[in-house]
C-alpha cells in the first residue's frame, strides 16, 4: 500500500512539473519554434507594422501575457491544493488530478486564443513581412537543432 501511495505521489509530482512546464512561454510547438512573442519581438522593427497591425500586435501580446499569467496562477493553485491534500492522513489524489485537468483545460483555451491572435496578425502581413518571419523562425529552428546536436555529442562523450 505504501509503495502504491508513493508511486501515485511521484506520478502526480511529475504531472505537476509537466503542467508547470506547459504553463511556461515557449511550451508545445513553441519549444521548437520559440515563443511567437520572443521570435517576433526580435524582428519587430524589421516588420514595419502599420497602425492596424500594431493594434493586433498589442492585442496578441496582451493575450499571450494573460495566458502565461493564468498558467502561473493555475500552477500556484495546483501546488496549494497538492500541499493541502498531502497534509491530510488520506490525501484525495483524484481531486488534485481533476483540478489539474480543469486548470489545464482552461489554460489550453487561453493559449489557443493567444495563438489565434498571433496567426490573425500574421495573416495581415505582406510577402516581405512573411519572409522576415519565415527567416526568423528558420534561424530559431537551426539554433535549436544545433543546441540539440551539441547536447547529443556531450552526452555521447
Amino acid at each position: 500500500m505504501k509503495r502504491l501511495f508513493y508511486a501515485a505521489l511521484v506520478a502526480i509530482g511529475l504531472s505537476a512539473s509537466a503542467f508547470y512546464a506547459l504553463a511556461q512561454p515557449g511550451a508545445h510547438a513553441g519549444a521548437l519554434f520559440g515563443n511567437p512573442m520572443t521570435v517576433l519581438q526580435q524582428v519587430k522593427a524589421q516588420l514595419n507594422l502599420n497602425t492596424g497591425q500594431q493594434q493586433q500586435w498589442d492585442n496578441a501580446v496582451a493575450q499571450s501575457q494573460a495566458a502565461r499569467d493564468s498558467g502561473r496562477a493555475g500552477f500556484g493553485q495546483l501546488k496549494a491544493a497538492m500541499q493541502a491534500e498531502l497534509a491530510k492522513p488520506a490525501p484525495d489524489l483524484a481531486a488534485v488530478a481533476a483540478l489539474a485537468d480543469n486548470i489545464q483545460q482552461q489554460n489550453s483555451a487561453l493559449r489557443r486564443q493567444a495563438r489565434d491572435a498571433w496567426l490573425a496578425l500574421y495573416g495581415t502581413f505582406d510577402a516581405n513581412q512573411k519572409a522576415i518571419v519565415r527567416d526568423a523562425i528558420s534561424a530559431r529552428i537551426a539554433k535549436m537543432e544545433a543546441l540539440r546536436q551539441r547536447m547529443r555529442e556531450h552526452l555521447a562523450d
